[in-house]
């Protein structure tokens, strides 16, 4: 393949999209948020007007959309299947037709917007609040070993859930990976991006903990030691209200020892998004202790989330979606394992199971899930994200799990095959990285933008069908 297209002249626009390119504008977005390539590699279009109505449909045998689509074109009389678009996309020339519009479609996915309106082939996934409600009320009158038989009771048959897929779900990637190769054979060229780690990176991990009572706040001081001694930093996600008291000191020693603060819920209680009314008055609570804390993130209790209502809250991040949520009280899952925008706030999703999960509901006190989890999320250079309470690792067994989780990241990350870091970092680069762009000087590609002195360029290409990247060596 030649490194340039032969349809396509740097620095001036295609000839002939005109009003098409504005009009596919939308449509292309999620595609060049993405890989931030030049638009001329994104030019996908609608084969006509979409169906009213969102429903489930397939991309392939095993990968599920959300959204509206145009299958009315091919099959009139279709009724009860679910529609399958793969074989409805075409090229023509450069230009990529879809069923669907693929903004609109990932946006769905990454918000959940597919959590309630399940077909019959998928397992109903309505949150009961009410019951949850009660739960939260009589919780602290539960015993921890009756709390955890509860929640295994609770999760019965989640392994039977077809969509999200288990362990990890990667539709987002692989959608987003199927148009590249789609593109990459209309423009019979590699296809320059910038990469989407620093330094170029294979892929990035971050670890969490969440400071649920009085015991894990103690434990706090000799977790950093233990995250030190494996030379990683984490954060820590601070309870304001309730559960323990929160003293500028303790806050001062997590920062000083170059670990970081946020904000976890008001007071989990597991009400914050009970109802608009209740989630606006706490979100004026929950933003002037991130304003008092120098709090850059947050994360909701129990993962309970609602990204219609993220505009309420002043974070520049937040960390509350699950990749897949079979194990969690709210069900559904982000499908990605990037961090992506939602309004102004960028979400760094968690991709792997929490360590409450992993022991008292799945029993296991190995490493081979995250292993699993891991290797999954590096195949797509994906986000690493963990939650480690200090509260669920105060016993031995635990603990060495958690010991042994930390030699495999030191592991990774000294071979350079990870970036470990802080979510407040990861939050400066993926921002750096949405306003930096490719330029073309009639010679080579180069980068422009905030922190381009990190950024390398990766090129995509066919190998075999499949595609293959290959990053630039940095300059000099």
């Amino acid at each position: 393949m030649s490194l340039l297209s032969p349809h396509y002249v740097p620095g001036e626009p295609p000839v002939g999209r005109g009003l098409e390119r504005q009009r596919s504008k939308n449509v292309n977005s999620a595609f060049l948020d993405y890989y931030r390539c030049p638009e001329v590699f994104a030019d996908f279009r609608l084969t006509g007007e979409l169906l009213e109505r969102s429903e489930h449909f397939q991309l392939g045998p095993d990968r599920v959309c959300y959204g509206q689509h145009s299958s009315y074109l091919r099959d009139k009389n279709r009724k009860d299947d679910v529609y399958d678009a793969l074989a409805d996309i075409r090229v023509e020339g450069t230009a990529i037709y879809l069923p669907f519009n693929l903004t609109n479609i990932i946006d769905n996915l990454r918000h959940e917007r597919y959590v309630g309106n399940s077909r019959r082939d998928w397992k109903s996934l309505a949150t009961g609040t009410s019951l949850r409600d009660f739960y939260y009320l009589l919780r602290p009158l539960i015993p921890a070993s009756a709390r955890r038989r509860i929640k295994k009771v609770y999760h019965s048959g989640w392994d039977k859930i077809r969509f999200p897929s288990w362990p990890v779900d990667l539709t987002v990637e692989r959608l987003l990976e199927e148009l590249l190769a789609r593109s990459l054979q209309s423009h019979g060229a590699k296809i320059p991006f910038i990469w989407f780690w620093p330094d170029g990176l294979p892929s990035c991990a971050i670890v969490t903990h969440d400071v649920e009572t009085s015991a894990g706040k103690e434990f706090c001081s000799r977790l950093m030691d233990i995250d030190d001694s494996f030379g990683i930093k984490a954060s820590f996600q601070i309870v304001p209200e309730d559960r323990y008291p929160v003293s500028e000191a303790f806050l001062d020693d997590i920062r000083r020892r170059g670990f970081e603060v946020n904000i976890h819920d008001l007071n989990h209680d597991g009400r914050l998004f009970r109802s608009r009314k209740l989630f606006l008055k706490r979100a004026e609570q929950i933003n002037r202790y991130a304003a008092e804390y120098g709090a850059l993130g947050f994360r909701s209790a129990v993962l309970y989330r609602k990204a219609d209502w993220y505009d309420a809250l002043d974070f520049s991040y937040d960390m509350s979606f699950p990749n897949v949520s079979h194990l969690e009280p709210q069900p559904g899952g982000c499908c990605t394992v990037m961090p992506y925008f939602i309004g102004k706030m960028l979400e760094l999703p968690v991709t792997t199971t929490q360590d409450y999960s992993l022991f008292h509901i799945l029993g296991d006190y190995s490493i081979d899930l995250w292993k699993q989890q891991i290797g999954l999320i590096r195949q797509k250079h994906g986000l690493v994200s963990f939650i480690v309470h200090p509260d669920y690792i105060l016993e031995e067994r635990p603990r060495n799990t958690y010991l042994s989780l930390l030699k495999y990241l030191s592991e990774l990350s000294s071979a350079h095959r990870i970036w470990t870091a802080l979510p407040k970092d990861v939050n400066t680069w993926w921002r750096q990285r949405s306003q930096m762009r490719l330029t073309w000087d009639g010679n080579r590609w180069g980068i422009d933008g905030p922190g381009k002195e990190r950024a390398r360029i990766g090129y995509a290409e066919l190998d075999g069908g499949r595609v293959k990247y290959t990053i630039e060596p940095a300059a000099g």
